[in-house]
């Protein structure tokens, strides 16, 4: 018995000894936790990434599509501080994906790394637009740069470009040439629940994405590096190599289910389906077209229905709050459920389901408005009134509204049904304020208004982003934006910058503003 003891004190002391020559890192590894996965689980992140900016956020508000009318739930002020960096996140899986491709089999041109370059294009795209200019070169690095050196927008938007361009060439050389022999996991695209793995679709969105890029840089016309008419004109007119999305079912949109659920759903209804109303940037301007896509997206005011006695089937009965309302007078024109005076967004379209509609990221509707715009500028030869007409008629198809042939748009309010006539073409397009009125001014911002009313709910920061390089629709300022009553032309950069690459944050402010002055009111480059 003795001698076991010594047998096993002596064991003891030999893992002791042996613990003694882990290093640490050796500790630090999780074995729970795989090191390596196949590209299309961590492509799956990174779609997801991509719709961050979901339908009823605070952007969208920030858009001036709906408002928040109780203080406990949020607010539609401006006083911005910090930008979110977490696409750079976002980009780091983006490498790893591509890295696990080329592990598992997949040549220098495989999809993973095709659309690795749209990703790049996507998320940077996002964050310039927010902030100006970013590290782009230097980032990305890890422990080989902790302290990246910005690049300037300029820069920032020619590199996107680039990698969009290079995307289409290395999707199309797959959808055209596919490689049938090529059966490894880092060649096969897999796990991609936007387009179900179809390259064809992916790029007609690279492509459809790179004509949004171009048309932000509307007053850059005149750089002969960004040459923005140029590139614009050469996709249009050739499209075998730069397809387009061209009907809705190919939009690059996230489809909400009951496990995914759609931001307003049964769930929240009783929480906040009256602390939100419609805001009048987005419905009076419905209201004053005359526009069916009120009767889909909001519920008439109670106010109009029990003291004006109006009908939901009257359009005039749908009423929008002023984003720059004191949200004290708006709670308190909102506190009666009888005799509210704003409206409030449709229960029976975004409460009565878990999956009311797609989040559209990037569609159909934007894409015509944006060829109808550059051919208003005269960067491409065409009928801007046509894509102008096919942009309405897609948005109204969203919303199920017939535009082909005169129809009726349902309104059901109160479990009582109202059929409500519409015709396109011989009602609703011969109003004066609809009716295209040529490549002009006029007809500029007959485009644009119809574009911002497309992008309601949906595609993140566009309308906000088209507002700031247009000036169309109005926004409304007032106590209820702050911010002095003006809308900010950008945020800051995260306060991590500040405190861990002043250096370089700091050249950054001086470069573009001539000053150290994190200014949310500040013009970036591409607004000059």
């Amino acid at each position: 018995m003795k001698s076991f003891r010594i047998i096993a004190f002596t064991a003891l002391i030999g893992v002791a000894i042996s613990g003694c020559n882990k290093k640490y890192e050796d500790y630090a590894i999780n074995n729970n936790k795989p090191s390596k996965v196949p590209p299309s689980l961590v492509l799956g992140g990174v779609l997801a990434d991509m719709n961050n900016d979901k339908p009823w956020s605070s952007v969208m508000r920030w858009n001036q599509f709906d408002c928040c009318n109780y203080n406990y739930y949020g607010d539609q002020r401006y006083d911005w501080s910090g930008a979110d960096f977490g696409s750079y996140f976002s980009m780091t899986n983006v490498q790893q994906m591509e890295a696990e491709a080329t592990r598992l089999g997949g040549k220098t041109v495989n999809p993973y790394t095709a659309l690795g370059k749209f990703f790049r294009a996507f998320f940077f795209y996002r964050m310039t637009n927010l902030v100006g200019d970013l590290p782009l070169t230097s980032a990305l690095q890890g422990k080989a740069d902790l302290t990246p050196k910005y690049d300037g927008q300029k820069a920032v938007f020619v590199q996107i470009l680039q990698w969009l361009d290079d995307a289409n060439t290395q999707l199309g050389q797959q959808v055209t040439n596919p490689d049938k022999s090529a059966t490894a996991d880092g060649q096969i695209l897999k796990g991609d629940f936007y387009f179900g793995n179809d390259l064809s679709k992916w790029q007609r969105a690279v492509n459809t994405f790179r004509l949004r890029v171009l048309i932000t840089l509307s007053q850059k016309t005149a750089d002969a590096d960004l040459k923005v008419a140029q590139q614009f004109k050469d996709i249009v007119s050739n499209p075998a190599k730069y397809p387009l999305i061209e009907t809705m079912d190919q939009n690059l949109q996230f489809t909400y289910n009951n496990i995914n659920k759609y931001p307003s759903n049964p769930d929240n209804l009783g929480f906040d389906a009256t602390r939100y109303n419609m805001s009048a940037t987005y419905l009076n301007t419905l209201v004053g077209l005359n526009d069916p896509r009120a009767y889909v997206t909001a519920e008439p005011a109670t106010q109009q229905l029990s003291q004006l006695h109006k009908l939901p089937s009257d359009i005039t009965a749908y009423v929008g709050a002023a984003s720059g309302e004191s949200q004290d007078n708006m709670s308190s024109k909102m506190s009666s459920v009888d005799t509210a005076a704003y409206s409030v967004r449709s229960r029976s379209r975004y409460y009565s389901s878990y999956a009311a509609e797609p989040g559209v990221i990037l569609g159909l509707p934007e894409l015509c408005f944006n060829m109808a715009e550059a051919t208003n500028r005269g960067w491409i030869a065409g009928d801007a009134e046509a894509w102008y007409k096919k942009g309405i008629k897609a948005s109204l198809s969203f919303y199920g509204i017939p535009s082909e042939v005169a129809g009726t748009v349902t309104k059901t309010y109160a479990g009582v049904r109202y059929d409500i006539p519409f015709d396109f073409e011989n009602t609703y397009y011969k109003q004066a304020a609809i009716k295209y009125q040529g490549n002009n001014a006029q007809g500029l911002a007959q485009i644009l208004t119809q574009k911002y009313l497309a992008f309601f709910e949906n595609s993140g920061w566009e309308a906000y982003i088209n507002w700031r390089r247009t000036g169309v629709p109005t926004f409304s300022v007032g106590s209820g934006t702050g911010n002095s009553g003006v809308i900010p032309k950008r945020f800051k950069y995260p306060d991590s910058e500040r405190a861990s690459n002043t250096t370089n944050w700091t050249a950054s402010l001086q470069s573009q503003f001539g000053g150290t002055t994190d200014d949310i009111n500040a013009g970036m480059w591409l607004l000059k």
